[in-house]
């Protein structure tokens, strides 16, 4: 036995360097694109676009970070980006709570159709939809405001909030609420009271996915947001294509990085009950 366990351990020990290998060549490949994201956005404009970006540069700069601060334009995007993010994800929170408790709590006819049809809106391409969508906040008097690109924002993410927060309603245990009535609360009460506090991991979790999705996304924005320089930071972005003059890529690494800020800040803060809340929906679910 103990001839054995030696041969073993080399062989263990050669499978957990190599597996240590391919997760510090994967760690690299993931970093690399931030990695040169910040380091193209710390070169001098006019070294990047004559030259290119060094790999390694030796002199850094901070004029693409301070052009884009100074830039007006960057706050009215970046003030929109938020109010649209954050309604969106207020609106799609509370409606997909509603129904995930409606179909995890409810029997009724049709509800197992109703659980397939939100998995396969959700495969429905967003761009088979643009004509039909802004024909609709056309006629509501909608396009080119806040409240029409966080409603297409809010059909965009519910099928998918919708879907994990059934799995964390379908893990508590229902026995729970009927107590909870049994001592007096209403139905209303006893989900406020017993329920709603237990799904904290998966709100913060669906929250966030809610928050990217609005925050980073493009292609909707571009077309809502048609007039009167009412852009979100994405969209922003295209401003410093310069037409003949090409790209200003300092200034689109400096922007992009500070796009990121605001994200960061949200996963520091959530980090734990995110990661608690993904792994609880996937087990629940």
């Amino acid at each position: 036995m103990s001839a054995a366990n030696s041969i073993m351990r080399p062989r263990t020990a050669r499978g957990r360097t190599t597996l240590n290998a391919v997760a510090v060549a994967v760690a690299l490949v993931w970093v690399f694109p931030i990695y040169w994201m910040i380091n193209t956005s710390l070169q001098p404009t006019s070294t990047v676009r004559v030259e290119g970006p060094a790999p390694v540069p030796l002199e850094f700069t901070p004029e693409a970070y301070l052009g884009v601060l100074a830039d007006q334009s960057f706050w009215t995007a970046l003030s929109m980006s938020l109010r649209v993010s954050l309604l969106a994800v207020a609106v799609a929170l509370v409606s997909a709570t509603l129904a995930a408790v409606a179909l995890s709590r409810f029997r009724f006819r049709g509800r197992a159709s109703a659980v397939v049809a939100v998995l396969v809106i959700q495969m429905i391409p967003a761009e088979a939809l643009f004509i039909s969508q802004f024909r609709m906040l056309s006629d509501w008097g909608l396009v080119n405001t806040v409240l029409g690109l966080s409603l297409l924002y809010v059909g965009t993410v519910m099928p998918f909030i919708v879907w994990m927060l059934k799995g964390f309603v379908d893990g508590v245990p229902a026995d729970l609420e009927e107590s909870a009535m049994t001592d007096g609360c209403t139905r209303f009460g006893a989900f406020a009271r017993v329920t709603l506090p237990l799904l904290g991991p998966g709100l913060v979790s669906t929250g966030v996915f809610a928050f990217l999705v609005s925050w980073n996304e493009f292609t909707l924005a571009l077309v809502i947001l048609s007039s009167g320089g009412r852009v979100t930071l994405p969209v922003w972005l295209q401003g410093f294509q310069e037409g003949i003059s090409g790209t200003d890529w300092a200034g689109v690494m400096a922007g992009s990085t500070l796009i990121a800020v605001p994200v960061l800040i949200l996963f520091s803060i959530v980090q734990r009950r995110m990661a608690r809340g993904m792994v609880s929906g996937a087990v629940k679910g």
